[in-house]
């Protein structure tokens, strides 16, 4: 089970990229017109390389404290938060994955 707070901050991550992202795609939309904005595609991208980056860090602080090179406190926080980005992701997809059964199911 994912703690309230780990939650909290992983959906706070997630939202924080969106509205940079958004920010930033609002500006080159101006620039080049109603259609340029990447939009949720470019969100699930930054989230997605976001949690492998997540994962990344893990492995070499793991790696790392191994070798005796790092604390158990920074990676089991790198291990806290590789599985809370992970833990979104899977939320995010089981969502979108509903999404689509329910468009699917529609009588056209």
């Amino acid at each position: 089970m994912v703690a309230p707070l780990i939650a909290a901050k992983a959906y706070a991550a997630v939202q924080a990229q969106a509205t940079a992202l958004t920010n930033a795609t609002a500006g080159a939309a101006d620039a080049q017109g109603p259609h340029a904005a990447g939009g949720f595609g470019d969100i699930l991208k930054t989230a997605l390389n976001d949690a492998v980056q997540s994962s990344r860090h893990a492995e070499a602080q793991m790696t790392a404290q191994v070798q005796g090179k790092a604390d158990l406190v920074d990676v089991v926080t790198a291990l806290s938060s590789a599985q809370a980005s992970l833990e979104t992701v899977m939320a995010v997809r089981d969502q979108v994955i509903a999404a689509y059964q329910q468009v699917m199911q529609m009588q056209i």
